[in-house]
C-alpha cells in the first residue's frame, strides 16, 4: 500500500509504534504531538488518512475534527483513537465525519485492516479545497473593521451595495452576509432583467440575490432590477450588489437611475483593495497555495519568507484574481519544493514592466494643438485596448462622461466597438 498518514497522539510511545508499523506496511507516516501541530500540517497539505487521538492536552480530537469539518478541511478520512472511548464519543465522532473508531491498545490486525479500508475509501473522495471566505481575507485592522461592519448588518434584509476595486473580494463579502441553508442566486444572465426580471424570485425564498458589477447595467436592465427589488422587499430575501465604479458619478452623468441608486445604497460598504492591507498578503498567498496543493494541482510547495515579502510589496492592481494567478504560476512552474524570492521576481517581472504606455515619438516642433491631439489619440487608443473595448470602463478611467467621450473619439477619428447595452 502507499499513501500519506498523519498520526496525531500526545504519547510519544504510541506515535513511534504506529509509525513503525505503518511504515513497514508501505505508508509515508507524519507525526504530530498535539492538535496545534496537526493544524499546522493540515494547513500545508492534505494527508490521505489521519489517525487522531481523542484525549490530548491542548485540544481534544473531537473538537479538532469539528474544526476541520466546519472549515472545509475534512476532505480526507479520519480514524479516531482512544484508550477511554465510549459509545457516545464514537457516535459523536462519526456524526461529525469520522470514518472509523479504534480503541487503544489497538490490535495489529485491526489497525492494518482499518487503515487499508479507510485509505481506499479516501481515494474516492473528491479533492476539493475550501473556498476563500472572509476569514481568509486577512487579520489586519482594516479587514477586522470590514468584518465587524458586515456582521452588524448580517441580520438586516435591506439591499447592500459593496464598493471598491474589481477583484477586492465582493463575492466573499456577499457570501458572508448570506444566511446558511438558504438559496444563493447570482445574476449572471443580465438579459433576463429585461425579458423576465421576476423569474429570479421563483426559487429565491429567503435567500440571497447577488449582482456583481451593477454599474454595467444598461437603462432597461436597471429598470428590471428595480422591478425585481419591488418584489423581494419584505420577503426575507436580500439583494447584494457590487460596483467597481462610482455610482454617484454615474448618477451625476445621467448614466444610472438616481432612484434605483438610492434604494441600492441604503447600506453601502467599502471593500479595500489588497495594497491597502498588504500585511495580509502573505497569509492570503499561503491560503491560495494550500488550496492548489489540496486540489492536486501541484506537489507540496512552501513560500519562503523572502518570497512572501516580495508578494507583499507588490501593489496588485488586479487584486485577488491577479494574486491567485501569480501563486498558481509559482506553484506549477517552481523547480523546487520551496518557492523563493527569485521565483517570485521571475513571475512578477512582466507585471512590473507592463506599465501604461507613454507618449513617445511625438514631434516637439509642431503646433501645440497637433501635439495635444497626437497625445490624446495615443492615450485613448491605449485605454480602449487595455479595457477590452468597454466604453464604460474607458469613460471611468479617463474621467469623462460617455457622451463627451464619444464626441472626443469621433473628433480624433478613433474607431471603437461599442457594447449594445451602453447606449440604452
Amino acid at each position: 500500500m502507499s499513501g500519506h498518514i498523519l498520526v496525531v497522539d500526545d504519547e510519544v510511545g504510541i506515535r513511534e509504534l504506529l509509525s513503525e508499523i505503518l511504515t513497514d506496511e508501505g505508508y509515508d507516516v507524519h507525526l504530530a504531538e498535539n492538535a496545534e501541530a496537526a493544524r499546522a500540517f493540515r494547513a500545508q497539505r492534505r494527508p490521505d488518512l489521519v489517525l487522531l487521538d481523542i484525549w490530548m492536552p491542548d485540544t481534544d480530537g473531537v473538537t479538532l475534527l469539528k474544526e476541520w469539518a466546519g472549515g472545509g478541511q475534512l476532505t480526507m478520512p479520519v480514524v479516531m483513537m482512544s484508550g477511554h472511548g465510549t459509545i457516545d464519543t464514537a457516535v459523536e465522532a462519526t456524526r461529525l465525519g469520522a470514518a472509523d473508531f479504534l480503541e487503544k491498545p489497538v490490535a495489529l490486525a485491526k489497525l492494518i485492516d482499518t487503515v487499508n479500508k479507510a485509505i481506499k475509501r479516501g481515494v474516492a473522495l473528491p479533492r476539493r479545497a475550501p473556498s476563500m471566505d472572509l476569514s481568509a481575507l486577512g487579520r489586519s485592522t482594516l479587514i477586522a473593521e470590514l468584518k465587524k461592519r458586515l456582521a452588524q448588518i448580517a441580520g438586516n434584509t435591506a439591499p447592500v451595495l459593496l464598493l471598491g476595486e474589481a477583484g477586492s473580494g465582493f463575492e466573499i463579502c456577499a457570501q458572508f452576509l448570506h444566511q446558511p441553508a438558504s438559496p444563493w442566486i447570482e445574476i449572471k444572465d443580465r438579459a433576463r432583467l429585461v425579458s423576465d426580471p421576476l423569474s429570479f424570485v421563483e426559487t429565491l425564498g429567503n435567500g440571497t440575490l447577488y449582482l456583481p458589477e451593477v454599474c454595467e447595467l444598461g437603462r432597461l436592465e436597471q429598470k428590471g432590477l428595480g422591478l425585481l427589488l419591488d418584489r423581494i422587499e419584505g420577503s426575507g430575501a436580500r439583494l447584494v450588489c457590487a460596483s467597481s465604479r462610482s455610482l454617484d458619478a454615474m448618477v451625476a452623468a445621467g448614466e444610472f437611475d438616481s432612484r434605483l441608486f438610492y434604494r441600492l445604497s441604503s447600506l453601502a460598504i467599502q471593500v479595500p483593495p489588497l495594497r491597502e492591507h498588504r500585511e495580509d498578503i502573505p497569509d492570503i498567498a499561503n491560503f491560495m497555495l494550500a488550496q492548489l496543493v489540496e486540489e492536486g494541482v501541484c506537489p507540496v510547495r512552501r513560500l519562503t519568507t523572502p518570497a512572501l515579502n516580495q508578494l507583499r510589496n507588490f501593489d496588485w492592481p488586479g487584486n485577488l484574481p491577479q494574486l491567485n494567478n501569480a501563486v498558481r504560476t509559482l506553484a506549477v512552474t517552481a523547480l523546487a519544493s520551496e518557492i523563493d524570492a527569485v521565483d517570485v521576481n521571475r513571475v512578477l517581472a512582466p507585471m512590473k514592466h507592463a506599465a501604461p504606455a507613454v507618449a513617445q515619438g511625438i514631434p516637439l516642433d509642431i503646433p501645440l494643438r497637433e501635439a495635444r491631439d497626437a497625445f490624446e489619440r495615443m492615450y485613448f487608443e491605449h485605454l480602449i485596448q487595455k479595457e477590452g473595448g468597454s466604453m464604460t470602463r474607458v469613460a471611468d478611467k479617463s474621467g469623462l462622461e460617455r457622451t463627451h467621450l464619444y464626441r472626443k473619439l469621433k473628433q480624433l477619428n478613433i474607431r471603437h466597438g461599442r457594447r449594445l447595452d451602453e447606449d440604452l
